[in-house]
């Protein structure tokens, strides 16, 4: 449950944060990305540079801080959006108490407030500090939030005695932090499945500088893949040089040519469902020049080659059970040219859709589909982000 999964591990100032090292890289090994936070006390314990290092990426400490690098102000509402998971091991007695008043004088505390996403907080501390009343109140209080809570262990202490308050085994928290996530997760009509969307142009290089592609901007392919999401699917988006943002929480890898894309396809054919809308060069340069070519001994006729047909090489392979949806977009005979294509290339399903149609097409934020089965014909109409939800119900409903 943690791989791929987005960690936000806050370290705040008790003797154990030197464990929260080792609690890093047993969620790196699990498969999470993290990112640390920490209280200004924590780094009298372990140094920025240690989870710099570890992470590659700059430690949260104070909200406004003219000397951390890279850092905005805003970032705490960046992580909280970011973020599956906050787990915050260890939490000191201090942090607890300011958690449960709403305090945000760090950027630990600052972002447990922006946060879209379950929080697991390990409190930990020397036992008397965790029997007594003020934090029984708190930790009590904190439930009632909807916070999850991680018990300490008991054993020996910094101090020297025996008692409850020791922070638990990494194996232990990583246990319960795949099971927080497993009980978040989006459930739907697509949940346990695993999706592959494309997404954007191709450029077909002819020299350095020159290429063959298309205006796709990557819109309805992203669309797709954030509907995916949202229905549950556990999702991986092929996109080519695009335009558009992709949302954070979906898990991406790049392409840049056709062959790049079919490339990586092999390596995900085996997904439950593949939802091909890139907007991939059917053609490229038979001959590609390792320098600009100049325009004065460049010939004015140019040879092209046929690029794999990605589609009809996934349609011939596809699995029993796996869903297998194309796109088309055609100037003309629109719904004649997508049936005639999702009986050739074995689809399940195709979207057709016009460039001629009004508000639709290349870099819009609006489209007009037909989607089209062996049996069915529906329109859809709308902005890409809703017409992209409508038709996966309507195909996994």
């Amino acid at each position: 449950m943690l791989s791929g999964k987005r960690i936000i591990l806050g370290v705040t100032g008790g003797i154990a944060a030197y464990k929260a090292v080792v609690l890093l890289r047993e969620f790196q090994k699990a498969g999470a990305e993290v990112r640390v936070v920490m209280t200004p006390a924590a780094t009298r314990f372990v140094g920025i540079e240690t989870f710099t290092s570890l992470t590659r990426y700059d430690v949260a400490v104070d909200v406004f801080s003219g000397d951390q690098p890279g850092q905005s102000w805003t970032k705490h509402v960046h992580l909280g959006e970011w973020a599956d998971l906050y787990v915050i091991a260890p939490c000191t007695a201090n942090t607890l108490a300011k958690i449960v008043q709403g305090v945000s004088d760090n950027m630990l505390t600052t972002t447990v407030l922006t946060a879209r996403c379950p929080i697991l907080i390990c409190p930990t501390m020397d036992g008397e500090m965790y029997e007594s009343p003020a934090v029984s109140e708190n930790l009590s209080k904190i439930r009632d939030m909807g916070y999850y809570i991680q018990e300490p262990e008991s054993g020996y202490l910094a101090s020297g005695l025996e008692a409850k308050g020791r922070l638990p085994e990494p194996d232990t928290i990583l246990q319960r932090a795949g099971t927080i996530i497993k009980n978040h997760a989006i459930q739907g009509p697509l949940t346990g499945k695993k999706v592959v969307v494309t997404a954007g142009p191709t450029r077909e290089f002819i020299d350095p500088v020159r290429f063959i592609s298309n205006p796709s901007s990557g819109k309805m392919g992203i669309a797709m893949a954030e509907g995916a999401r949202l229905l549950g699917g556990d999702v991986l988006l092929l996109h080519g040089p695009i335009s558009a943002e992709v949302p954070d929480r979906i898990q991406t890898a790049p392409f840049v040519s056709a062959q790049e894309l079919f490339d990586l396809m092999k390596s995900h054919s085996d997904a439950d469902i593949i939802i091909m809308a890139a907007a991939v060069s059917d053609f490229s340069a038979e001959e590609k020049h390792d320098q600009k070519v100049k325009k004065e001994k460049a010939s004015l006729t140019l040879k092209l080659k046929r690029n794999p047909d990605i589609l009809q090489w996934l349609g011939v392979k596809k699995k029993p059970g796996q869903v297998l949806i194309g796109f088309a977009m055609e100037t003309e005979d629109l719904i004649a040219n997508a049936k005639s294509k999702l009986e050739k290339k074995n689809l399940d399903w195709i979207c057709a859709n016009s460039i001629q149609s009004e508000n639709a097409g290349f870099e819009s934020d609006s489209n007009k589909i037909t989607l089209l089965s062996k049996n069915s014909e529906e329109v859809f109409e709308g902005s890409k982000e809703r017409i992209a939800i409508d038709i996966l119900k309507k195909i996994f409903q």
